[in-house]
């Protein structure tokens, strides 16, 4: 990504107004999407609900849910013609720097253990797989398994 890539894009508050365009990314790039109303139901409960944006294209969104010392990233997705192009690294900081903001003393998140590439993104970015959630997942042929991954911060 280039400098001028960068200073087009913001990452700002998910609004209601942004839902739709979010769970057409949500459909494209998961087997077993969220539903509307997952999302919605995370706005009204106060999650930290932001999404990527370059000029008026939805790039990415992330849900992180804070308690005190702690943030959970809910989900987080980047539309497929834009993977692999440093933006999920770049909305996954700004999730570390603000739960950092808030005091948070850790980070988790679960992560399909089929999902290689999102689970190097989050080792490279220090996570470390702590536990294992056995058929957390829906999967295609029965369920799958979920690596549970903690960042100290």
């Amino acid at each position: 990504m280039n400098t001028t890539e960068q200073q087009m894009v913001e990452i700002r508050n998910m609004q209601p107004a942004d839902l739709n365009r979010v769970i057409l990314i949500e459909r494209e790039i998961f087997l077993f999407p969220w539903s509307l109303g997952n999302f919605a139901d995370s706005i009204e409960a106060g999650y930290v609900c932001q999404v990527l944006q370059q000029t008026d294209t939805l790039m990415g969104y992330g849900i992180m849910m804070m308690s005190p010392e702690e943030a959970h990233v809910l989900t987080l997705g980047i539309a497929a013609n834009w993977q692999k192009k440093g933006w999920g690294k770049k909305l996954l900081q700004h999730f570390i720097h603000y739960a950092k903001d808030e005091n948070a003393k850790s980070m988790f998140l679960d992560v399909r253990e089929s999902n290689h590439g999102a689970a190097q993104l989050y080792q490279q970015m220090g996570f470390q797989h702590i536990a294992t959630r056995k058929g957390y997942y829906p999967a295609m042929c029965g369920r799958e398994d979920a690596l549970v991954m903690q960042l100290m911060l």
